[in-house]
Order: C-alpha cells, then structure tokens, then sequence
C-alpha cells in the first residue's frame, strides 16, 4: 500500500537501535527523509549509514542525523539547527529506571517527567504550526502500555506518560486537527529491545527467578506467545504517519500482541 507520505521530512527521535530504528526503516521504506536523532555517535551513524543503503536507492529517501540528546534544550537546539520544518515527528526518549517508588527523590520524578513528558511536548510545540500552515501533519509520540495498565516497577513511567496522554487528548482535539495535523500515542507492550532487557533482569531480581524464566512467563502471558519486534512496531508508526491516517487523532494505539485485558 502506498502510504502517500513519499518526499515528507520525518523527524525520528531514538532512532539509533530498537522502536525508534524501527519507525524509521518503515518511514524510510515509504521514502520518507529523515532526521535520526539518538545520543550515541557511532550507533547512530551506522543506523544513518544502513538506512541509506537499504532504502535510499530505491525510494530516494534522504536520511541525515545528528547525534544529541533530545531531553536538553541544548539538543533540541542542534536538530533544529539542522532543519525546522517537518511533517512528521515521532517523539521517543529512553524510559526512567525501574525500581520501588520509595527510592526515587524529586531530582528522579523531575528528571522523568522532563524526558517522557516536556520533550514530546517542546517538540509538538515546536513543529505544529509549521504543519498546520502546510497543511499536513503528523505526530506519533511512543510512550507505554503502562499508560492503559501500570506496572508496579515503573511508577516513574507511568506518571510522565500518563501525564503526557493527558497533555495529548485535550491538544489533538484543537484547531490543529481542522488543518490536517494528526497527533497520536503509540503505545508498545513488550518488545524484544534493549528497554525489555532492562526490565527483564529488574524483575528478575525482584522476584529470584533467572532473566530467562522470567522471559519465558512474560512470553507464555502474551496471547501471541511472543515478544513483538521493532519492524513490525515501525510499520504501525508509519501507518499513523500516513495519508490513510487522516482522520484519526487523539488516539493511544496499543500494541501488546493482546495481552491487555481492560476495558478502555
């Protein structure tokens, strides 16, 4: 399916390894130009590297980086540096430490809620207006399943992303849908990435059970009975990123290979 979005400017954030990488190989695929942006250097140039001689040649698709951490103004500053207009923006930080709420102090609430709250929300505000002057826009923020069901370990998470759906739910709903900007939550389940590697030896520890007992009940628990990949992960952004997505904003799509079992 042509996904209508070929010659767009994508900005990808956490785009180096895992989900990010991933909706930036299913953009690039579709021939979008990108902005990788991710804080390690040598990863981030190879991900630049293998993203222009897998799809460049045959979509024509333009793939620049530039290697910074988007949670600091200072970062933000470099990317926009480089470019300021884009169509799409898919907003991706690393998740806080897991850990028991007891141990975390202001400084740690403060340092999550900047990364997984305000800088999806810095990036929105620096983009929107640009796209609803041209006409097209999309926005896909990658946050949590823990924003539809809360894991006990990742209290941290779940504060900031939840208080960036909220954020989400009342701004997509503004004028900007009227102008063809769509903002929307990506919200992955478990996924075999280096963030499920993490979370995997916490609770591992938590619990005394080894890192592979504790992969195999987390898998036996998804109705797929699997972990989900970041390819499969990207198309879904891509898909959120498409024209076929026009009138859909203000939503949280989960992938959790079905293992959420609310209501809502």
């Amino acid at each position: 399916m042509d996904l209508g979005i070929k010659g767009k400017w994508a900005l990808v954030c956490g785009a180096s390894k895992g989900l990010g990488l991933g909706c930036a190989q299913a953009l690039a695929a579709e021939g979008v130009n990108l902005l990788i942006v991710a804080r390690g250097t040598e990863a981030l140039e190879a991900s630049a590297t293998n993203l222009r001689a897998t799809y460049a040649a045959n979509t024509g698709a333009e793939v620049l980086f530039c290697a910074q951490d988007i949670t600091t103004v200072a970062g933000r500053e470099a990317v926009f540096a480089m470019r300021r207009d884009f169509d799409i923006v898919v907003t991706n930080a690393g998740g806080p430490p897991p850990g028991d709420f007891r141990d975390w102090d202001r400084e740690a609430w403060i340092k999550a809620v900047d990364a997984n709250m305000l800088t999806p929300i810095e990036l929105i505000k620096a983009t929107v207006d640009g796209m609803a002057a041209r006409g097209f826009g999309r926005i896909v923020n990658i946050t949590s399943s823990s924003v539809k069901s809360p894991i006990d370990i990742l209290g941290l998470s779940n504060g900031a992303r939840s208080g960036l759906t909220g954020f989400v739910a009342g701004v997509a709903r503004s004028s900007l849908a009227a102008k063809g900007v769509t903002i929307n939550n990506l919200l992955p389940g478990k996924f075999d990435t280096d963030r499920i590697a993490t979370t995997v030896k916490a609770a591992a520890a938590k619990s005394g059970k080894s890192v592979e007992e504790v992969r195999a009940s987390q898998q036996a628990q998804i109705p797929m009975g699997r972990y989900g990949t970041p390819a499969e992960f990207g198309q879904v952004c891509a898909f959120l990123c498409s024209q076929q997505a026009a009138y859909m904003t203000g939503q949280n799509v989960l992938l959790d290979g079905g293992a959420f079992t609310g209501t809502f």
